[in-house]
């Protein structure tokens, strides 16, 4: 088995498990806050089948990781009516930044994760096993990051419209709100851009100097840890 096969392998099921806790995040801080939508629609549930996109949750992610190109994807996004919501307004920043939180917190957990193990290891005899599992932690950290910093960029239908949306005067958040239809053909032309244009530098200028910073600060938990 390639290198590249066992990265691919280890990739896809850290951003399952990123992407399965941060929408059951989103569904669990919903029905905390009035609305039973998504348990309704049996979606609180940790069962990676009922979020998994085919194509946004394995196929693309695979892809991506076997040609050397960004790895990102998507689930099938958690059912929220704000209508239900004792607060419209609150309960949806709230319930948005439920998602990119839990990945913040998975992050910690797994630096966490790392520092222990980092302890009981002599650097100069690791075993292949152990390099891959320290590897598979550092991607999962970076991945929950990526995800969480990605999910906070204000453009609809992120989590972080609707963060903005909340703090929008109400008059200019319905305008804001206007831009929902669009958001999603901002982000493909985002994408197509840094592929096609690498040069450009998008995504390297844009999301990667602040995902790299706070990878930074997980790294150094996991350094005190182990220290």
């Amino acid at each position: 088995m390639s290198d590249t096969i066992i990265l691919a392998a280890i990739l896809i099921p850290c951003l399952i498990v990123a992407i399965v806790f941060h929408e059951v995040s989103h569904g669990w801080s919903a029905k905390m806050l009035g609305d039973p939508t998504a348990k309704e629609a049996r979606r609180l549930s940790l069962n990676p089948l009922r979020h998994v996109d085919p194509v946004g949750t394995v196929v693309l992610p695979g892809v991506m990781a076997l040609i050397g190109g960004p790895v990102f994807g998507w689930a099938k996004p958690v059912p929220v009516n704000k209508w239900r919501l004792n607060n419209p307004r609150f309960g949806m920043m709230a319930v948005a930044a439920a998602g990119p939180g839990s990945n913040f917190v998975m992050a910690g957990i797994a630096a966490v994760v790392l520092g222990l193990l980092a302890r009981g290891i002599d650097p100069g005899n690791v075993s292949a096993a152990m390099q891959w599992t320290i590897t598979g932690i550092d991607y999962f950290i970076l991945i929950n990051i990526f995800l969480a910093f990605f999910n906070l960029l204000p453009i609809p239908p992120f989590d972080g419209s609707h963060i903005v949306e909340g703090l929008l005067p109400r008059s200019a958040a319905r305008a804001y709100e206007k831009l929902r239809p669009v958001g999603m053909l901002l982000l493909v032309a985002v994408i197509a851009l840094s592929w096609f244009f690498p040069d450009l530098g998008i995504i390297e200028n844009i999301v990667l100097p602040p995902v790299e910073w706070l990878r930074g600060l997980y790294m150094g938990l996991a350094e005190a840890i182990a220290s």
